[in-house]
């Protein structure tokens, strides 16, 4: 057993993001203002977007999008049975009612047929989720949307800066939100963003986020002509993001690097990646990967200090989303079946490499 611990994943600040949090405090003005909005446009700059809103998490930004598309109460959201729990909550709070489809099992995104099969006269938006930083089939997904006339929010929360043949995750759709929560590649605690091209939707986005006011206000007799709420993003949250921001290409590089790594030290056929397109722009926020022993390998790791994830549960297996199995073979199936390798960017080549070593030997047991 390793003495070392190695993390699973591993948030990490520095000296840049105390200089900006520094400079917010003597301004005196922690509210959201104009570090957001320069967080924001750095932001949609990378991304090549017209707008980026920022909120207060992956789950408002949903939940926001979802609201200005006019999706409510008697409405249905299509949503991928094996997700981080949240998307089907954002479809909640709107009052709609999340519609849970299998996944496809090689790479744990939205079954492109199982959307179709589930579409009624309800049904008013698909919610693809990119997993780890795998995007969906979005040109299938956009071509259906298109068909049914229905609104596309993409669940990005994994995918910033992740490529799909030659355009980023979170710009196919209406509109693509994003996580800033601490496994991220950058983050700012807690946090989100929304991305679109579409100016009015932004523009009704940014209402909705700050009371319904259509500008900022002062609290007092602004104008409010829509229902609004509260999910500003503050200008320390924004500071925080700020100085990711300038970490953003050397974790970029290394996570490609740690995947590779794990490509080629890997030896046991008993466990397989599932596979990012890096040459092609695909950018893995996490490795993961999947097999048939994967409690006991998870176990064995982590009894060797080296940390490791499980996948989700299918949404349809936990308790306010409760549905029979019958319909979610490959989310029951590769659930089971998966987890998130070592991928902080914290880590060494020397750290992967050991992770590789005891992954062979826990294969290699008893042979």
């Amino acid at each position: 057993m390793t003495k070392k611990i190695i993390p699973w994943y591993e948030p990490k600040t520095g000296s840049v993001e105390q200089k900006l949090i520094s400079q917010v405090l003597k301004s005196d003005y922690l509210n959201e203002g104009e570090y957001t909005a320069r967080f924001e446009k750095a932001v949609a700059d990378l991304i090549g977007v017209k707008h980026v809103i920022a909120v207060t998490s992956g789950t408002t930004a949903m939940f926001l999008s979802l609201k200005a598309l006019g999706i409510g109460v008697g409405d249905e959201v299509i949503v991928p049975d094996m997700t981080f729990i949240a998307t089907a909550n954002a479809v909640d709070l709107c009052g709609a009612k999340p519609i849970l489809v299998d996944i496809n099992p090689d790479n744990l995104t939205i079954g492109i047929s199982a959307i179709r099969q589930a579409i009624t006269k309800k049904t008013k938006a698909i919610v693809p989720v990119h997993v780890s930083g795998r995007g969906a089939d979005m040109e299938a997904i956009i071509k259906l949307a298109k068909e049914y006339k229905l609104a596309v929010v993409e669940d990005a929360a994994e995918a910033f800066m992740s490529r799909h043949k030659g355009k980023y995750l979170g710009t196919f759709g209406d509109t693509g939100c994003f996580s800033l929560s601490p496994f991220k590649i950058i983050m700012t605690g807690q946090g989100g963003f929304i991305a679109t091209n579409n100016e009015k939707l932004a523009f009704y986005i940014r209402e909705l986020k700050d009371q319904g006011r259509p500008k900022k206000g002062t609290g007092g007799d602004d104008v409010h002509p829509v229902r609004g709420y509260n999910f500003k993003f503050t200008n320390l949250q924004a500071a925080i993001g700020l100085g990711q921001l300038t970490q953003l290409e050397f974790r970029m590089d290394k996570i490609k690097k740690t995947y590779r790594q794990y490509l080629k030290g890997l030896s046991s056929k008993k466990i397989s990646l599932f596979e990012f397109d890096i040459q092609a722009g695909e950018l893995p926020l996490w490795v993961d990967g999947w097999t048939g022993e994967r409690n006991k390998l998870a176990d064995y790791l982590h009894s060797k200090n080296i940390g490791c994830r499980n996948f989700w549960l299918p949404i349809h297996r936990q308790e306010p989303y409760r549905l029979p199995d019958k319909r979610f073979s490959q989310s029951i199936k590769m659930s089971g079946q998966s987890l998130w390798l070592p991928s902080a960017f914290t880590s060494s080549e020397k750290d992967i490499a050991l992770v590789c070593k005891e992954i062979n030997n826990f294969f290699q047991r008893g042979k």
